[in-house]
């Protein structure tokens, strides 16, 4: 059985014979018969080949579910006339097929690896900035009211010596004189410090250190920034 070569005009001319009679190669439901015979042909059968050309046009609309059309597919030589053999070299439609499957599931791959190629890129230039990103300081606010001994205490002195006080994770900030009574007056003066340097346990051991003019040292205001 066979068509001869499908690929030469004395092939398709048994072809166009052969369904003279036929609406199908076997049956008469399109099927994987059809399609194998389909995908040997290399073009379109010439219009002189009417029943040939009318078979061909007929299976080309079932391209697209060709995969779900019943039988199985077996080699040429079991379809067609009895008494003709088969000479038709691998069908390119089936190679082309089967060339996009492997390169279908290659490109897969690829996309695989790309994908994960970039889901490792991203991740690690995420890390890198994560890394890069300077960790969050926690800081306070203070409000302090130092306290001289009595209205002589020279405040301007007192003043100097608060702020002399420099420690990593302490700025001194704006001050003023308050009136406490009686003539006297506190010095009030803000700072802003890092919280694990700096403490106001701290603050007050220094500035109190001050004993000629320090009489004591009250946190007036407390605020986290």
């Amino acid at each position: 059985m066979g068509f001869g070569d499908l690929k030469t005009p004395a092939g398709l001319k048994v072809l166009n014979e052969f369904l003279a009679d036929k609406s199908y190669i076997e049956g008469y439901v399109p099927s994987q018969a059809d399609i194998a015979v389909f995908d040997a042909l290399s073009g379109t059968p010439s219009a002189d080949l009417c029943h040939a050309l009318r078979w061909y046009n007929h299976i080309k609309s079932y391209q697209k579910e060709k995969g779900s059309l019943p039988g199985v597919k077996k080699p040429l030589g079991q379809y067609g006339p009895a008494g003709v053999q088969d000479t038709t070299a691998a069908a390119p439609a089936a190679a082309d097929e089967d060339d996009d499957d492997i390169d279908l599931f290659g490109s897969d791959e690829e996309e695989d690896e790309e994908a994960k190629k970039i889901k490792e890129e991203r991740l690690a230039a995420y890390n890198a900035k994560k890394a890069k990103k300077p960790a969050l300081i926690a800081k306070s606010s203070i409000l302090l009211d130092v306290k001289p001994w009595d209205d002589e205490t020279d405040m301007a002195k007192l003043e100097e010596c608060v702020r002399s006080i420099q420690l990593d994770g302490l700025v001194w900030g704006q001050s003023k004189l308050l009136p406490v009574g009686y003539g006297i007056k506190k010095l009030q003066i803000a700072c802003v410090v890092e919280d694990d340097k700096v403490g106001t346990d701290q603050l007050e051991e220094l500035i109190t250190a001050f004993e000629d003019y320090v009489q004591s040292m009250d946190v007036a205001a407390f605020n986290k920034i």
